[in-house]
């Protein structure tokens, strides 16, 4: 079986953490047989944006093909401008480009599997179309929460993307509902799954940990671990120091535009900490540093991070946004509200000082992981899911 797997992000030499959850998913499959090629189009600029703006040169850097773990990646360019998909969509440049690269390097797969309704997901319906492959969507979060409002156009393409798929796949059951809701199409809920073997006790001490990483000892840790944004809560998050109490340090782990404001922040308070981005393999290490992991985001899809953290049993605080209920079950009234200071503090001193999260509340959430989120248990369903669409399109040729 061949697959074709598009997406906007994929992980590289140079940029080993871009998009981790599709390489986890890919190599998966792979271990069952699945031949899997990636095509991840990547926006080229006009020459005076790309001198302005860092990351799109960092792009440049980047091969346009490369072999990753025995997965061959393409990365053709598109023509683009910042903030597009606000008001128009790079669909069918993004089209042409796959559809080049296709031809050039003579790939013919079996189905495609394209990842975010936009923009892969317009561009996937139109290459679909037109080499009459079978095709499968998976919705994340972000493409169904937040791109449809940007514009009637914007709306539009997103609509075309799910309604012409074969297949519609949500990463969880908030997703499902809403795409519902914007094109009355059902979609089934399968989740990118994490893999969970990676994410075991350790025998090594958290204080030795602690000094490993150079963070303090004595203190209470509270971690942040993702992308620094205003909509993932966290000048929230930092404000929260104010009304706890002097042994309670805040660790954000990750880079993004909130970097600068929040460094602020640490310059004038001991107790709030930068790392910058780290290596994903490390992402474990400060979890098991930390007493507490935090995630105030005002909107997610399914965060990676949140399954690992409760995977290695670490208290989680988030807010009851997107599909992290689901991550919870039976334990969701434990998330607290978006864009409430006091809710943070509130349920961080309930965690630190009160112990909400007893052993068996955790061991309840651990396991509802392990059942639901394991990459091997959901790779052998997604594997189910290409071949009954494979065979049903081709069983009516």
């Amino acid at each position: 079986m061949k697959i074709l797997w598009i997406t906007s992000v994929y992980p590289s030499d140079e940029k080993p953490d871009l998009g981790v959850f599709h390489e986890t998913q890919v190599q998966a499959l792979i271990r069952l047989g699945v031949e899997v090629t990636v095509i991840c189009p990547v926006p080229h600029h006009p020459t005076l944006i790309r001198y302005v703006k860092k990351q799109y040169r960092a792009n440049r850097r980047i091969p346009l093909t490369y072999l990753r773990k025995g997965v061959t990646v393409y990365r053709p360019s598109y023509l683009a401008l910042p903030g597009q998909l606000r008001w128009a969509q790079p669909d069918k440049r993004i089209a042409a480009s796959i559809l080049k690269t296709m031809s050039d390097y003579e790939i013919e797969p079996d189905l495609i599997h394209a990842h975010f309704a936009m923009p892969s997901g317009g561009a996937a319906r139109i290459v679909a179309e037109q080499t009459k492959l079978p095709w499968i969507l998976t919705l994340h979060g972000s493409d169904v929460n937040i791109y449809p409002n940007y514009s009637a156009g914007a709306k539009k393409v997103f609509k075309q993307a799910v309604l012409a798929a074969n297949q519609v796949l949500a990463v969880g059951e908030s997703l499902k509902i809403r795409a519902k809701e914007l094109t009355d199409r059902n979609s089934m809920v399968l989740p990118i799954g994490v893999d969970l073997t990676r994410f075991q006790p350790t025998d090594e001490a958290k204080s030795q940990i602690r000094r490993r990483l150079q963070l303090p000892e004595e203190k209470k840790i509270v971690v942040f671990i993702g992308r620094l944004t205003q909509a993932k809560g966290v000048f929230e998050l930092a404000h929260s120091l104010q009304w706890l109490s002097n042994d309670v340090a805040i660790l954000f782990v990750g880079d993004g535009p909130a970097k600068d404001k929040l460094r602020q922040h640490a310059e004038f308070n001991r107790r709030l900490f930068l790392t910058g981005q780290v290596e994903n393999e490390r992402v474990k290490d400060y979890l098991f540093a930390s007493d507490v992991f935090a995630l105030p985001s005002y909107s997610e899809g399914m965060p990676t991070v949140v399954i690992e953290a409760l995977a290695l049993k670490v208290p989680v605080i988030s807010t009851a946004v997107g599909s992290v209920p689901e991550l919870f079950g039976e334990h969701r009234q434990l998330l607290i509200e978006t864009k409430s200071v006091s809710s943070l503090v509130n349920r961080i001193n309930d965690v630190l000082n009160r112990n909400l999260f007893t052993t068996q509340v955790q061991q309840e959430l651990y396991e509802n992981i392990q059942k639901n989120f394991h990459v091997d248990h959901n790779a052998v369903l997604l594997k189910a899911v290409y071949q009954r669409t494979i065979e049903s399109i081709y069983s009516t040729i």
